[in-house]
């Protein structure tokens, strides 16, 4: 499995912004922050698996073509909260709460974040 992800951000601040607001429906907190990245955890676990960084090297972030952070939800209302408040908090929408063609209960919505970075949160359980 996943040990952690990082997500480059070229405006650190604008990026914890969306980040803090997108994640919040998913149960994600953001646990450490310096001058160079923010770390999100979920409750209870023992590490950060989600870094908002500033590219080491020091050159401007850019987004991966067909790259794409999949965070999983609860539940679908989850997904429909992820989708609205990273729009207001300055994400852009690259595909509606909905259900897709993946399999029976595979319901996701796609967003961008305010630096072009693709992501989605999915729910693959029957809508209670």
């Amino acid at each position: 499995m996943l040990l952690y992800v990082t997500i480059g951000t070229n405006d650190l601040l604008r990026a914890g912004r969306f980040y803090d607001a997108a994640l919040r429906p998913l149960g994600f907190e953001r646990r450490k922050e310096d001058d160079v990245e923010i770390g999100y955890a979920m409750p209870g676990d023992s590490r950060c698996r989600l870094w908002i960084v500033t590219p080491h090297d020091r050159k401007l972030a850019t987004i991966g073509n067909g790259s794409m952070v999949a965070f999983e939800a609860e539940a679908r209302t989850a997904v429909d909260e992820f989708y609205r408040a990273a729009l207001a908090a300055g994400g852009t929408d690259e595909g509606e709460p909905g259900l897709r063609p993946f399999h029976a209960h595979f319901y996701a919505a796609y967003v961008r974040d305010p630096d072009g970075n693709k992501l989605s949160a999915v729910c693959e359980r029957p809508q209670a």
